[in-house]
């Protein structure tokens, strides 16, 4: 538990460094729907993620500090053929060689239906060995799904020394009408 705290501690100490807005975004699917512009801009051939997708999550902003133990902190909105479902919010623990602080954005493709619903219903969680594409242009015109799941992320600042373990996991909650 004092580990726990120790990461959330840091997360949150990072997150105030890199800039306001990071806790809370004025409109979540505005902000989400930005980062996907940016994403698209960035790596036109992600066309075909956006659209042959059950659905995704987005992270405008993720947060990630370490000392030794780490962790990072997101919220987003997840998407269903195109519309806004739900929040989504990104949890990581880390332990090993860290130091430093990072920002950056994610967005997680859900191939298949099954994909997509482990994630609604809170069962769906990325291992240590689940690899994640860092963003550059034509970067997606190779890239593939592994287990059902593609995860894309693209830097906006902080630097950070990482040699760790950890994962992340991930909660719903979809929004009411």
């Amino acid at each position: 538990m004092q580990m726990k705290r120790i990461a959330i501690l840091t997360v949150t100490l990072f997150a105030g460094l890199f800039g306001p807005g990071y806790a809370r975004a004025e409109d979540p699917v505005k902000e989400a729907k930005g980062t996907i512009a940016t994403f698209r801009s960035s790596d036109p051939d992600l066309a075909r993620f956006f659209d042959g997708a059950a659905g995704y999550a987005v992270f405008p902003t993720v947060g990630k500090g370490a000392v030794g133990i780490g962790g990072a902190h997101g919220k987003g909105v997840l998407f269903e053929r195109g519309k806004p479902v739900g929040k989504a919010t990104l949890n990581q623990l880390t332990v090993g060689l860290a130091l430093g602080g990072q920002v950056y954005s994610e967005i997680i493709f859900f191939e298949t239906p099954k994909a997509l619903a482990d994630f609604r219903e809170g069962n769906f969680a990325l291992s240590a060995q689940a690899s994640a594409v860092a963003l550059t242009k034509g970067v997606s015109a190779t890239a593939r799904y592994e287990r059902g799941v593609a995860v894309f992320t693209a830097a906006k600042g902080g630097l950070m020394y990482e040699a760790s373990v950890g994962g992340q996991k991930f909660h719903f909650e979809p929004f009411r009408k």
